[in-house]
């Protein structure tokens, strides 16, 4: 089964961006709570939401510096 056919999850893959990895990142998320919910407030979920919030940060602005530098050349 491909992630298209899933009903959530095709459209939402269908209305954003061509682009993979922010695609797994949007997915991601709902999970990261989900996790976080179970573990409660420790430290590996503290960890984790950390990581995903830079992950998530860091990749925007990754695409921000390279698209801005892919338009001036």
């Amino acid at each position: 089964m491909r992630l298209e056919h899933i009903p959530v999850i095709g459209p939402l893959l269908a209305a954003g961006a061509d682009d993979s990895v922010f695609d797994a990142l949007l997915i991601l998320g709902p999970i990261v709570i989900i996790i976080i919910t179970f573990l409660g407030r420790t430290l590996p979920s503290v960890l984790l939401a950390v990581a995903y919030t830079g992950g998530f940060v860091g990749y925007i602005a990754y695409k921000g510096v390279t698209e801005t530098t892919e338009s001036s050349t």
